[in-house]
């Protein structure tokens, strides 16, 4: 054994002693796997990156490229896959280190309670003196639905992650305190077995996913944790309540759900077909009914108890009854239950046919209609159970296995379909042609659109006829909407509630998509009013903010429009986009115009009696609206949480917050204790005025942003070539993370460019780019206008509005990961080498001005200073990032020099891709 690998003694940083075992593991690996000569050149490239970090030197630079271009193929190949392979341990070290941190709090002595938990918020109400009657009250506003998305779908393949989580397990065994020493060695020897794996395994994934491989991606998350997890969120809010607010028997109301995407958002995604939606609808439905007979057979074990010791319930009695006269039996798992004693078993066996014949769809031999029958069978046992004061079994095991069918259904995700707005135009267009109503629908104004609209919403008549052939666009167009009402049917209503409209930017996008609702009978208004598809805007651009008020009130005046229910509460949800709107814009002005769209939304809805969930569609990176969820709750008007919220949680995001049920746990109740002291604010306190003062200062500051922002990527000539020049998005195209393209048309302009490219390019250049540019000059032309006043009252802004820090402090975080000495390197990449030294000057002049205010603003020697973790895990991990970022700029300079000889292309291109995986892992995100 590495004799190093021994010096890691008890009293030393658990992390920083998790990550130097891990590296000693790696670099056994890396001798076994490449000779001492890989690890030397490994250990040389690093100190010389060490060396430039500690002072800058022009010298050692030019002689780490010299190591870096005298590398062989194989060894530069090798070189970079140990540092990629390095950061993966990291991330799992990092990972296992919030797990052990979580467990500390929970052993700790009473008074000692996490920072951000359940416990720590409803505490935080009692101080603040809200009563449990305040607190009550507030229950019912309590929802957040998380929606898993497939982009940037996670750069790494689902093996490399499985190893990810086999090497965990074995981490978090070695702090087990009776791990004995044989133990230990038997667990480094399971590392390094599971490392060689790594290394002996492909990164990059040899096809682009299909769309149901994205699904079933995204599906594992919810069979490995989020099943178990979402219930054990329930039942801490309701043990926090009940101790902290004992005078109350505290029910706690089914709040935190998982939608998804994932086969059903086709904008921009021809791959995303209704034969797929409805092939997802029968994934999740196999996976929960799954699910639920592994719950089944658990219980069974369990529940032994026999009518000869215990009396049952009468109405368990019938049910058992019903069950004989109604339930098929045969050729199910172990057919009839054999003891005529043990009622409860027999019940289970009943129920695990029914699940049986509700998945194959076999209605005639017994099945559930509904998961509501379902859920009344747990409960006839649930009481019956208590009886006979079998309580324990009764209040936990039946109790858990009755949320998750709260929270899951049969349908186990709610899937949105998200549809681009000119598709449902070019649809129509032809439709009204053939029938010789409208020749151009398409180039109408506006005004007439709406009108010809409403005319067609009234006539009960249909627009189309089997017996009419359309192009296939319009065939698939109208047979998505065919597929989602047969869908309802056969899984329920509440397997897809909504319709998206991405690029909503009038009324009439909305009124088309009810159409197309209305044709297939999802939207009534004669012989009473119904709507069983619930149209959603989806407004990305600053402009489509800034209207957004006029088309919703367009909306809610018109005789077609009907809301949705939660309870007795009529709502319209919206969706706000933060990545387009970024790329439109920049940080400040995307983010200050969102949150304004809130408040504007709100109080015209209130107008109409109306209450708004709002949709955040969120990236995983800065740029595109990332960031700790519970911090992304707390930064939105308290009001704006009323009616529910929903956030995506895209791509990579997915495996750093649900891999580990631990983590999962901690994210979930980070973002509960949030939505649960922003929610109880709002109900108690009622409409909250920003203050003027803090809404005048943010409008300027978002204006002198604007300005500099768009100057810079709509009016300089040079900028588009530029950023295509330097970065790496032609590679990033070739990296078969997701199935959708990275551009919305084949076209090259920017507008059509995906803001997740966008970013990810840009965070791979060490740029960070989208995540802070033009915040400097917004934030120091105000305080060039307002002196020392003006800082004052920004600082108050930073101390007192939760909206403010939070964008204070992303633009910290994208500082402290940026890094202008490695971007540099890139500009070199740049075909027009005037124009890149200019423009790179210009960034890193708005890079210095924008670190100089924020750290003026929030009052620190350095950034991170007051998140000294972050800080360090940057630190550390630069040295290491570093030299990846060298050998891809080699790469690309040489790969594009080499562009007629397709074979070596080829080859350079797998050894870029494999820097980009790296580079992603050091900074912890893709886009």
């Amino acid at each position: 054994m590495n004799p190093l690998a021994k010096q890691a003694s008890a009293n030393e940083n658990p992390l920083r002693r998790d990550v130097r075992f891990l590296g000693h593991i790696l670099g056994d690996v890396l001798v076994m796997q490449g000779g001492k000569e890989l690890l030397d050149r490994v250990e040389k490239i690093r100190e010389l990156t060490k060396q430039l970090r500690r002072s800058y030197d022009p010298a050692v630079l030019d002689q780490c490229k010299s190591e870096i271009r005298q590398l062989s193929p194989q060894m530069r190949q090798n070189v970079i896959r140990a540092f990629a392979i390095y950061f993966q341990l990291v991330n799992i070290a990092e990972q296992n280190h919030r797990v052990r941190r979580h467990r500390f709090y929970r052993r700790s002595e009473a008074g000692v309670v996490q920072p951000f938990s359940i416990e720590h918020a409803v505490q935080e109400l009692k101080e603040k003196g809200m009563t449990a009657e305040q607190v009550e009250k507030a229950l019912p506003f309590l929802s957040l639905e998380l929606v898993i998305t497939a982009h940037p779908t996670e750069a790494m393949r689902r093996t490399t992650l499985d190893i990810h989580h086999r090497i965990a397990e074995l981490m978090m065994k070695l702090d087990h305190p009776y791990t004995t020493e044989t133990e230990r060695e038997e667990i480094r020897r399971n590392l390094l077995g599971e490392v060689t794996a790594l290394w002996q395994s492909d990164e990059l994934r040899r096809r682009k996913p299909t769309v149901m491989d994205e699904v079933r991606n995204g599906l594992y998350y919810i069979d490995e944790t989020l099943f178990e997890v979402l219930p054990v969120v329930h039942q801490e809010l309701t043990r926090c309540l009940n101790r902290i607010y004992p005078e109350k028997k505290w029910q706690v109301p089914s709040f935190l759900r998982f939608g998804s995407w994932i086969g059903g958002d086709r904008d921009g995604n021809p791959s995303v077909t209704p034969d797929v939606t409805w092939n997802t609808l029968v994934l999740q439905r196999n996976l929960i009914i799954r699910k639920y007979k592994e719950a089944l057979q658990s219980l069974i074990k369990k529940l032994s108890y026999s009518t000869r010791r215990v009396s049952i319930s009468d109405a368990l009695c019938e049910s058992l009854l019903r069950d004989e006269a109604e339930v098929q039996l045969e050729d199910v798992g172990q057919g009839k239950w054999r003891n005529e004693n043990e009622p409860y078993r027999r019940k289970c066996t009943f129920m695990l046919a029914r699940l049986h014949h509700t998945r194959t769809g076999k209605k005639e031999l017994g099945a559930y209609r509904t998961a509501g029958e379902f859920i009344r069978d747990l409960t006839l046992i649930q009481e019956s159970l208590r009886l006979h004061h079998a309580d324990v079994l009764a209040d936990h095991d039946l109790a858990h296995l009755i949320r998750q069918v709260e929270l899951f259904g049969f349908h186990l995700l709610t899937l949105d379909i998200r549809q681009h707005s000119a598709e449902h135009e070019k649809a129509l267009t032809e439709i009204l042609g053939k029938l010789g109503i409208e020749e151009r629908y398409d180039r109408l104004p506006e005004q007439e659109k709406i009108s010809l609209l409403t005319e067609l919403l009234q006539d009960p008549r249909p627009l189309t006829s089997p017996f009419v052939s359309y192009s296939p666009d319009t065939e698939k167009c109208l047979e998505l909407f065919r597929m989602i009402a047969r869908a309802k049917q056969e899984f329920g209503e509440e397997a897809i509630r909504n319709y998206l409209i991405s690029m909503t930017q009038g009324t009439s996008d909305l009124l088309e998509v009810v159409l197309f609702a209305k044709e297939v009978g999802l939207h009534r208004l004669h012989g009473g009013k119904e709507s069983r598809l619930h149209a959603v805007p989806l407004l990305e651009t600053i402009d489509d903010l800034h209207r957004a008020e006029e088309i919703m009130e367009a909306y809610f005046q018109h005789p077609a429009f009907i809301p949705f229910y939660h309870g007795e509460q009529p709502g319209q949800e919206i969706m706000l986009g933060y990545s387009d709107s970024n790329k439109d814009g920049g940080v400040i002005t995307a983010n200050w115009e969102l949150y304004q769209a809130q408040l504007r939304l709100n109080r015209l809805a209130e107008k109409y009696g109306l209450r708004l969930k709002f949709f955040h569609g969120r990236g995983g990176a800065l740029g595109r609206g990332g960031g700790p969820l519970h911090r992304n709750i707390l930064a939105n008007p308290d009001s704006a949480l009323l009616g529910g919220i929903k956030i995506t949680e895209q791509g990579e995001v997915l495996s750093s917050r649900y891999s580990l049920r631990p983590i999962a746990l901690r994210s979930l109740e980070q973002a509960t204790a949030s939505l649960l002291l922003s929610t109880t604010t709002a109900v108690t306190n009622g409409h909250h005025e920003l203050d003027p003062a803090w809404e005048k200062a943010i409008e300027e500051v978002s204006g002198y942003a604007l300005e500099q922002y768009q100057q810079l990527v709509f009016g300089d000539a040079d900028f588009l070539g530029f950023f295509n020049d330097v970065t790496p998005l032609p590679e990033i195209g070739e990296l078969k993370i997701g199935s959708r393209p990275a551009r919305r048309k084949n076209s090259q302009q920017f507008e059509d460019l995906r803001a997740i490219p966008w970013v990810f390019a840009w965070t791979q250049t060490r740029y960070l780019f989208p995540a802070w540019f033009a915040a400097g000059t917004g934030l120091g032309k105000y305080l060039e206008r307002n002196g020392e006043k003006g800082l004052r009252l920004l600082r108050e802004m930073y101390q007192m509005w939760p909206f403010f820090h939070s964008l204070i402090d992303n633009l910290q975080m994208a500082l402290a990961k940026a890094d202008l000495v490695i971007a540099r390197e890139y500009t070199s990449l740049a075909k027009d080498s005037a124009a890149g030294e200019r423009l790179f000057k210009l960034i890193e002049k708005e890079f210095m001005l924008t670190r100089e205010k924020v750290l003026a603003i929030s009052e620190q020697e350095e950034l991170l200073d007051r998140v000294p973790v972050i800080q360090e895990s940057i630190r550390l991990r630069n040295p290491y990032v570093d030299p990846l970022s060298f050998i891809q700029v080699f790469l690309l300079a040489k790969r594009r020099k080499e562009e007629n000889d397709q074979t070596l292309a080829d080859s350079l291109l797998e050894e870029v891709l494999l820097t980009i995986n790296g580079i992603a892992a050091g900074l912890r995100n893709t886009g």
